[in-house]
């Protein structure tokens, strides 16, 4: 079964989307850091455009920063979603949910321990809220391809 490049990009929108929400409940649910360690986070990955002068402190809100990091966290979600999408193309529903959740952890894996020896700053965030964020990720990354990539009756 081909894969639907519209239907994975769209389903990696959603899944950054569903995955920020996710990580700022669990860091005003288990944490007192909020907002500062969500704007920590956007200039860990602004920081891989713009240069480590971003890098906090302060952590503060910064429109420039927010921009770019939220370009780079989309562009990577749909890239993500790119990669699943042919992965998950023929499994049904919950293998599919299963693979999402199997790829988040992969996903984990290469961001905060891979991508650190390039961009050594993440590693400030290497936690078990940034590990279930990703394995929300995943799934949510998964759901919505599946749903979206079915054929249409007219």
């Amino acid at each position: 079964m081909p894969i639907n490049p519209g239907a994975a990009a769209a389903a990696g929108i959603i899944a950054g989307v569903v995955a920020t929400g996710a990580q700022l409940v669990l860091w005003w649910v288990f944490t007192d850091a909020l907002p500062s360690i969500f704007y920590r986070d956007a200039r860990l990955t602004a920081a891989m455009l713009m240069g480590l002068d971003v890098l906090p402190p302060p952590a503060t809100f910064e429109w420039k920063v927010m921009i770019v990091a939220t370009f780079i966290h989309f562009m990577l979600s749909i890239a993500y979603g790119l990669i699943l999408a042919p992965l998950i193309s023929r499994p049904g529903m919950v293998a599919s949910m299963l693979a999402g959740a199997v790829f988040g952890l992969i996903i984990y894996a290469m961001n905060m321990y891979g991508m650190t020896l390039i961009f050594p700053w993440f590693s400030v965030a290497r936690d078990w809220i940034t590990l279930v964020t990703h394995i929300v990720f995943g799934i949510s990354l998964a759901v919505p391809y599946k749903l979206l990539s079915r054929p249409h009756s007219a």
